[in-house]
């Protein structure tokens, strides 16, 4: 007699409860085969490699058409024009763009930082780029910067489970880490053969193969949960506002890109001053740093069984320790392994933020509260960056830098104290605090 009920294995290695192989087994393997995202991968690595050349190529473009006496103040002004204007954008575009998807205003950003910045070459090839007419198509292409950077990890959260938020984060972070590796040199490259507005064209056309691919490759649809009617332009900062944990959450990212800002600023003359090295040791500084933060950005995903928030304050806390044989005069070998292990430490900083942001929003406020989180940070390094000068001038480049690295210490440190008061305090849920549970729940 032929039995019908089921034969059950005693193998207990039957496919079902082999776990599974490399890449498979890899936090990043949900990330890289999702049908959508891993069509919008590789505009999002050109753009990135092009925006790597644009941190060269337009410095350089302000230096060359400024007068030579007025060339420094003229740089800063580019630099700032090419960032700042997103807090304009996210300000005076709140109530219109709340309800969109993030693979909408990503892509919206893409097409205007394409045009925008297309029209600096052409404006040169006809004689008519000044220096007046490059500094505002610059901020014309920043505008929607904060909003493009809300979509994609908006659309990271739209596209991927919960579990899968910080791989996918961490992912936009390598991506942007290889640029910064790569991008500068390329661009000194191309400047030194064709000239520096080429280089921004070329990033221009980057922009334009990242707005192309979100309008192939992703669905051009409103999110499924409207914003409010008559959503104020400032949404977004209420929300951060009335959540403590959000609030705490932005303070810390602006004040630990503030103290970092003056490092910019000490690090060269430091370098140039007290060690009367060359140019040639900055860089090796920078590609130290940078090399780290791919490791520690390709890092990342392991990370997502820990408490975020313990993460988070823990990466503060971890870099400033890194930046004291800076500070402390060690040999540069020693401190260039140091700044390397930062980089690595500071890599995982923006995506295990971004993920509490993403676990803590609904899909009715999430791009709001990102883009007023970006219009925020993005102020951070360059208002540090302006302490800087007052602040070599008063104690000297070495000096410094020991006060930056001693300041991250105790700003993480009073952070980590002021968590641990919140958990202890019975009317504050503690899963707000430590990332497990409630609305920011794995």
């Amino acid at each position: 007699m032929i039995s019908l009920l089921p034969v059950v294995s005693s193998d207990p290695m039957r496919p079902e409860t082999v776990p599974p192989r490399f890449p498979r087994s890899s936090p990043y393997w949900a990330v890289l085969s999702h049908p959508m995202l891993r069509r919008i991968l590789p505009g999002l690595a050109v753009s990135a490699l092009g925006d790597g050349m644009a941190v060269v190529a337009v410095s350089w473009l302000a230096w060359q058409l400024a007068p030579p006496e007025r060339s420094g103040t003229w740089v800063a002004i580019a630099v700032a024009a090419y960032t700042l204007p997103s807090v304009v954008g996210t300000l005076v575009f709140g109530r219109r763009l709340a309800r969109f998807s993030g693979a909408r205003l990503a892509g919206w950003d893409a097409t205007l930082r394409a045009a925008a910045l297309a029209a600096i070459p052409l404006a040169h090839a006809f004689g008519m780029l000044t220096l007046w007419l490059y500094v505002v198509l610059l901020a014309c292409s920043s505008l929607l910067h904060s909003w493009g950077s809300a979509g994609r990890y908006t659309l990271i959260a739209e596209a991927l489970p919960q579990r899968h938020h910080l791989a996918g984060n961490a992912v936009l972070s390598t991506v942007a880490e290889v640029a910064a590796i790569g991008g500068p040199p390329l661009a000194g490259l191309l400047i030194s053969w064709g000239g520096a507005v080429w280089v921004i064209a070329i990033d221009a056309g980057t922009f334009a193969v990242l707005a192309l691919t979100y309008h192939r490759a992703v669905p051009s649809v409103d999110r499924p949960v409207p914003a409010p009617v008559g959503v104020s332009r400032t949404a977004g900062f209420g929300v951060i506002r009335r959540q403590p944990n959000l609030l705490g959450l932005l303070t810390l990212s602006f004040g630990f890109f503030f103290l970092f800002g003056p490092v910019y600023v000490a690090l060269p003359l430091y370098i140039a001053h007290d060690l009367n090295a060359s140019a040639a040791l900055l860089g090796t500084y920078y590609l130290a740093f940078g090399a780290g933060a791919l490791v520690g950005a390709m890092a990342t995903g392991y990370v997502r069984r820990w408490s975020l928030w313990t993460v988070t304050i823990g990466i503060v806390v971890g870099f400033g320790l890194t930046m004291l044989p800076l500070g402390l005069g060690a040999p540069p070998g020693l401190s260039l392994l140091s700044f390397a292990v930062g980089g690595a430490i500071w890599a995982p900083y923006v995506p295990t933020a971004m993920a509490l942001f993403q676990r803590s929003t609904t899909a009715a406020n999430r791009t709001q509260v990102l883009a007023a989180n970006g219009a925020v940070t993005v102020v951070a390094v360059p208002a540090g960056t302006m302490l800087g000068g007052p602040l070599v001038s008063a104690l000297g480049a070495r000096k410094a830098l020991l006060f930056c690295a001693i300041a991250i210490i105790t700003f993480g440190v009073l952070a980590t104290g002021y968590t641990v008061s919140r958990r202890r305090t019975p009317a504050v849920d503690d899963s707000m605090l430590t990332g497990r549970g409630g609305v920011i729940s794995r």
